[in-house]
């Protein structure tokens, strides 16, 4: 059985096996932006640990330090998001998504990071920023374009 592109049609298993990891990450990303990972909550556990790593820290550098830890976990976090949205698109019986899987990869991240930050605006102990909300795009946005490019280096070697 075909779809309409002449590609056969894929079982539910498959479609599951390439979404499921996709709609997992996206729900792991909506917990974090709840009150259980806010920022005196993180603080609580890395204080201690970097403070056990280094005794001598002041208290400017370990905020520091937890500052830079929630942005680059930001950034981590829409990074994975770009490569599933990517590898579940790439993948997808639907030939417009197989064809411009990196533009709608590239929408799924913004979207979602614009609603990320709305989220957060209604959590009590959060509070939403564009500053944030572009970090999220740029960890989205830098995985697209590696995974891009790696496809375009791979397929200079393909070529006969």
């Amino acid at each position: 059985m075909t779809d309409q592109s002449g590609q056969p049609r894929q079982s539910l298993g498959t479609r599951i096996w390439r979404y499921a990891p996709l709609l997992f990450w996206m729900a792991a990303i909506f917990f974090a932006s709840t009150g259980t990972f806010s920022g005196d909550n993180t603080s609580r556990l890395l204080r201690p640990f970097l403070l056990w790593l280094y005794p001598e820290f002041s208290e400017e550098r370990i905020a520091f330090l937890h500052f830079l830890t929630r942005k680059l976990a930001h950034f981590g976090a829409y990074t994975v998001l770009g490569l599933l949205a990517a590898r579940a698109f790439a993948g997808s019986s639907r030939q417009l998504l197989r064809e411009h899987w990196n533009l709608a990869s590239a929408i799924l991240v913004i979207a979602y990071a614009f609603l990320d930050e709305f989220h957060q605006s209604f959590v009590t102990s959060r509070t939403a920023s564009i500053f944030d909300c572009l970090i999220d795009i740029a960890g989205g946005l830098f995985a697209l374009i590696f995974l891009n490019y790696f496809k375009r280096s791979q397929n200079k070697y393909e070529e006969p």
